[in-house]
């Protein structure tokens, strides 16, 4: 693994495009800010096959260490991203999710209603984020401190 973490993220949208991606626009600016690269930003439409797809070519083509997911993780019958996650990826980690939940209920309580995952793929980490620019803001602030070591840890540096 590189210094730099490579970061793509994917947003899973029906309705944005990549120039009204406010939340993926911001994730970007926020990988920067940690010091680290976005190789790859894409607005894929609500549909399991697609969103999968584009999980797989962030892992296998662009290489990112880590791929954000943005939207489609609620209660909407549209929200499908966490099954799509599932089905590309081998291992669950369930830790970042919750605490995404957790340090999102300091602030909402519709935060219990979010359905998103984090899991494995290889030795690339696919974690589901909000799509709403506010909360994906909140949400990236209670894991980012994590980032960096578990990539470390999936590219065999241990603990």
């Amino acid at each position: 693994m590189a210094d730099t973490l490579k970061f793509a993220i994917v947003t899973c949208s029906d309705t944005r495009s990549i120039a009204e991606d406010t939340a993926g626009a911001a994730l970007v600016e926020l990988i920067g800010d940690a010091g680290w690269e976005c190789t790859s930003h894409v607005v894929v439409k609500d549909e399991r096959a697609e969103i999968a797809a584009a999980i797989v070519e962030a892992c296998d083509t662009v290489g990112a260490d880590i791929v954000l997911t943005c939207g489609g993780s609620g209660l909407s019958p549209r929200d499908v991203t966490p099954e799509a996650t599932a089905d590309v990826c081998e291992r669950n980690v369930p830790g970042i999710a919750e605490a995404m939940r957790y340090h999102s209920l300091q602030i909402t309580p519709y935060a219990m209603l979010s359905r998103a995952v984090c899991m494995q793929r290889g030795r690339h980490i696919v974690i589901n984020l909000p799509g709403s620019e506010k909360a994906a803001r909140e949400n990236w602030e209670g894991i980012v401190g994590a980032l960096g070591h578990a990539a470390k840890m999936m590219a065999g540096g241990g603990h």
